[in-house]
């Protein structure tokens, strides 16, 4: 199963009768096309608003249950207008609606004499507006709907293929940063056991023998010790390579694992930081700091799958 992205976008054109734009088929018998767009966002949830005409207010139930059986997070906007096409397309108004409309005037100008009568454009307007509201929209919104919505959906497969090859390529460069941290830690140990038991020495030394030697060993060693397992870190790294496992592991699932992903991360975060808190060598400090700048990268790109 693809990784998707939450973000994506994608409209589509239609006029009643006609074939869905970017098709062949004839000319619409109607002065009037029906336009869609959708675009989505990186959201927590699924959160759909619609921005929709006069004429398609009521088939908003049909269009959210439509996009929720495809789409489970992201910000999703939908806009829907009927639109008027260019005048060299405009057709001739029936002759009963220039009867409805001469009868109107007659009423209007009964009552308001000084009223100035309709012009062309106007006639031609209003005619028109006449023929889109008698024009049942739903097949038509159906079908751009479900257009747009498989455009949205490739769309939003397409930039999540990109951010899985990302996520891919930053996890093998995660795993280098580990392999290179791993040798250090027992050299890491013994460092500081030595360096530990050098300062215990030159300690007893300046005390001119107020303790036995064989107490002060001991307590060096000690004392010694327990630093040794304050700054061992192989224990962050073995948990950080377990996250990267489960976290290519989803990546090559696929499907709805933005959230899992987003946890997983802020977990690599913690290894990361406390592997830099340990440190005691310059280079595991800088490794530290550069698994830090990759992790930062794959958290602002996970934020972006669905």
């Amino acid at each position: 199963m693809p990784v998707y992205s939450m973000t994506g976008y994608a409209s589509a054109q239609q006029s009643p009768g006609s074939a869905p734009a970017g098709t062949d088929g004839g000319k619409s018998a109607t002065p009037s096309r029906l336009g869609l767009e959708i675009r989505s966002v990186n959201s927590r949830f699924l959160d759909l608003s619609f921005r929709l005409g006069e004429e398609l207010r009521a088939h908003e139930p049909a269009l959210r249950e439509l996009i929720t059986a495809r789409i489970k997070r992201g910000k999703v906007e939908v806009r829907a207008n009927v639109e008027g096409v260019g005048a060299e397309t405009v057709r001739e108004p029936t002759m009963g609606t220039l009867q409805r409309l001469g009868a109107l005037q007659d009423t209007v100008k009964t009552w308001l004499p000084t009223a100035a009568s309709l012009s062309v454009a106007e006639i031609l307007r209003l005619a028109s507006a006449d023929e889109t509201s008698t024009v049942d929209w739903t097949e038509t919104l159906n079908q751009v709907a479900a257009q747009a919505l498989k455009d949205l959906v490739a769309a939003r497969e397409r930039e999540g293929a990109r951010l899985a090859t990302m996520l891919l390529g930053h996890l093998e460069q995660l795993r280098a940063l580990a392999a290179q941290a791993k040798p250090l830690v027992p050299q890491l140990v013994e460092q500081q056991r030595q360096r530990f038991l050098e300062r215990w020495k030159e300690a007893m030394a300046l005390s001119e023998g107020t303790a036995t030697p064989e107490a002060a060993q001991d307590r060096a060693l000690t004392e010694a010790t327990a630093f040794a397992i304050r700054i061992d870190v192989a224990e962050e790294l073995t948990r950080l390579a377990a996250h990267l496992d489960e976290i290519e592991r989803l990546v090559k699932k696929g499907g709805e694992v933005g959230k899992r992903l987003d946890f997983l991360i802020q977990e690599l975060h913690r290894e990361a930081n406390t592997l830099g808190s340990k440190s005691a060598l310059l280079e595991l400090t800088r490794i530290s700091v550069d698994m830090k700048v990759l992790i930062e990268q794959m958290r602002e790109q996970v934020q972006n799958i669905e």
